[in-house]
């Protein structure tokens, strides 16, 4: 399966409930990745192109080794920013 067809599959798991929770940001062990993807292995030319078709359709793709998390990149929009000042001198 193509990196945007798994892409897709991510984005929509977003909006189904699982988990005691209506939709939102969730882990997905790699192993099932790879079954998505029809692989044995994740290269990461593979991990970086899966990222990109998520970041493209709204979401972020977080590698922790041996699962990944989805969020939706809007997650990020009221965190705190530093700006200059707030660096150590």
């Amino acid at each position: 399966m193509q990196h945007d067809d798994v892409a897709k599959q991510l984005q929509e798991l977003y909006a189904v409930p699982f988990g005691g929770k209506a939709s939102g940001r969730y882990r997905i062990p790699e192993k099932l990745v790879r079954d998505m993807m029809g692989r044995k292995r994740l290269y990461p030319e593979d991990r970086t192109a899966l990222a990109r078709a998520l970041f493209e359709r709204g979401f972020v793709l977080i590698d922790m080794d041996s699962f990944f998390v989805v969020m939706s990149a809007n997650s990020f929009v009221n965190y705190r920013r530093v700006g200059k000042e707030t660096l150590p001198h």
